[in-house]
């Protein structure tokens, strides 16, 4: 992903093999209306989201293509998407430059 022309994200998808078979979801285009839209014409609409953050230091092939400096640091981000049957649909791991970053999640607390 790009903003103003300065790479500031590597995002890689990933589904269960028996869920994407057949999809678009097992292809490398993009997918019109979205994986999300396709997902849920399948019948799995993500209700829950797990994601766990780590800073880390990017791998030369990581430095490269985000144009990053051997001493700057990057943040992973790895999304679970579960349905209402708790089974995963969608495993998303992004791959940030720390400094090009802000990440904000807002969190309800009882019903």
């Amino acid at each position: 992903m790009y903003l103003d022309d300065a790479p500031c994200e590597l995002t890689d998808t990933f589904y269960p093999v028996g869920l994407a078979r057949g999809t678009g979801l097992a292809g490398t285009a993009k997918i019109r209306g979205g994986a999300v839209a396709l997902l849920s014409e399948l019948g799995h609409v993500g209700v829950r989201v797990r994601e766990d953050v780590v800073a880390r230091m990017p791998s030369k092939a990581e430095r490269d293509v985000l144009r990053t400096a051997p001493d700057e640091p990057v943040l992973q981000l790895t999304r679970l998407t579960l349905d209402r049957d708790d089974q995963p649909i969608q495993v998303d791991r992004m791959v940030m430059p720390a400094h090009r970053q802000q990440l904000r999640y807002e969190m309800w607390i009882g019903d």
